[in-house]
């Protein structure tokens, strides 16, 4: 710390740049986890709100009374949303059902089939979110180490000083208090976000294994009263 620094110039600029070095240090992995941060948050915001939406067309159309085989045809073949699980899912059953006189088998891979790509959906519902929680966590504890730096930096000014005055330590202690402020500033909307985001990609995942049940319930029918294999045959 440059005792330069006086009680009349200690703006959040100056205290930063006049900071000793290792407390630049940690203010600079503060900053860095606030910005990556509020991207992770934009970015995965809307991500979800993206996989919400199409999962709800899906849906509409899935419930319109539209033909499997009609809706199979009809939907790409894409790597993510309800529609990959519904494809994985019927792409096993015609695949299994010409080969196999027992039905249990034929469900049987439905259901792991829709079991894999259901846990390729929530890992990708779900990613980066841990890197929220690592910042939300992190942060204060990263925060509270430039302030102990900061507490010492008075002490051994106090100690180098003839006169003890509020002009000497203060610096150092504004230096400190800045520390554990950016701390918060990362940690707070790291972990209201991470909350949030958690629990909306969670809400998400349980329609989706909603929407698994269901079809599986319905292929399930479809083929003990008969109805798939006479159309099969």
């Amino acid at each position: 710390m440059n005792e330069s620094v006086s009680s009349d110039h200690m703006s959040i600029i100056s205290l930063v740049s006049h900071a000793s070095g290792v407390v630049q240090i940690v203010m600079a992995i503060l900053l860095l986890f606030s910005i990556v941060s509020w991207v992770l948050i934009f970015r995965r915001g809307f991500a979800l709100r993206q996989a919400r939406s199409e999962f709800e067309s899906f849906e509409k159309r899935f419930w319109s009374g539209v033909d499997l085989n009609e809706l199979y045809r009809e939907v790409p073949e894409q790597p993510e949303g309800a529609a990959h699980l519904f494809r994985a899912g019927f792409r096993e059953f015609n695949r299994l059902l010409p080969k196999s006189s027992d039905d249990g088998a034929v469900l049987g891979g439905v259901e792991r089939s829709m079991s894999v790509a259901l846990s390729r959906e929530e890992s990708r519902l779900t990613q980066k979110l841990p890197i929220l929680a690592s910042i939300s966590s992190s942060s204060p504890y990263i925060g509270l180490f430039g302030t102990v730096w900061g507490i010492m930096g008075s002490f051994q000014s106090l100690s180098l000083s003839q006169q003890a005055t509020l002009a000497t330590v203060a610096p150092w202690i504004a230096e400190a208090l800045v520390a554990t402020a950016m701390g918060l500033f990362a940690a707070i909307p790291a972990v209201i976000a991470y909350n949030r985001l958690s629990s909306n990609a969670d809400g998400l995942i349980g329609r989706y294994e909603n929407f698994a049940e269901e079809f599986y319930s319905i292929l399930y029918r479809n083929l003990h009263t008969g109805r798939v294999r006479r159309e099969n045959a």
